[in-house]
């Protein structure tokens, strides 16, 4: 299986921001309990390349992505700590090369179609829609999809598990992002992602 079929498999992709490295097992350990065996985790911390250096080698089983790549020299950094897949928050044409050459998947942000024509040009069908919220949502998912049949979604920003359900019932989306199921207690993180598991599952 893909890195890509397993994440449609899961549904969901958490958002992950860690600020301290001895964070990592614990957070990264309540994904895996709560049936959600994949972290996107943010490089926005100084101690990012760390954290997912450390995912990688105590969870070989879960795919450990990194969020917020947004030049080629980050790309090529997660890459090396061993990264399943990289996220962007926009698209970026170096972090698509880099991606490319090491056969990682690339999940660039897009909000408009002139950016989902971009991505496509790359060779990129398995795009972010970020902020999901902001920018009309399962709406507009729906819209973009109808003009680019050949494309995926992965909306990030504005999911819960309230509506989870209405976006996750959409064939034009691969699965979703969001920090909403990582909460502060590990033991919370657990129940918010067995939830969530459930809804994707349609239990």
């Amino acid at each position: 299986m893909s890195v890509l079929e397993k994440v449609k498999e899961i549904g969901i992709v958490p958002v992950v921001v860690l600020n301290k490295v001895e964070d990592t097992i614990p957070t990264v350990q309540a994904l895996v309990d709560g049936d959600v065996p994949i972290a996107e985790i943010c490089f926005r911390t100084d101690c990012a390349a760390e954290c997912i250096k450390l995912a990688v080698k105590e969870f070989p089983n879960a795919l450990i992505g990194a969020g917020t790549v947004i030049n080629e020299t980050q790309a090529k950094e997660a890459i090396a700590c061993g990264v399943k897949f990289i996220v962007s928050p926009g698209l970026s044409k170096s972090v698509a090369a880099v991606c490319k050459e090491a056969n990682i998947p690339y999940l660039p942000g897009v909000v408009t179609p002139t950016e989902i024509m971009e991505a496509i040009e790359l060779g990129l069908t398995t795009l972010k829609f970020f902020p999901a919220g902001v920018f009309g949502g399962l709406k507009a998912i729906k819209a973009l999809g109808a003009a680019f049949p050949q494309c995926k979604f992965m909306p990030t920003g504005g999911v819960s598990n309230e509506n989870l359900k209405e976006f996750i019932a959409s064939d034009k989306i691969i699965a979703c992002g969001g920090s909403w199921v990582v909460k502060k207690d590990p033991k919370e993180t657990v129940q918010v992602c067995l939830e969530a598991r459930k809804i994707v599952k349609g239990e």
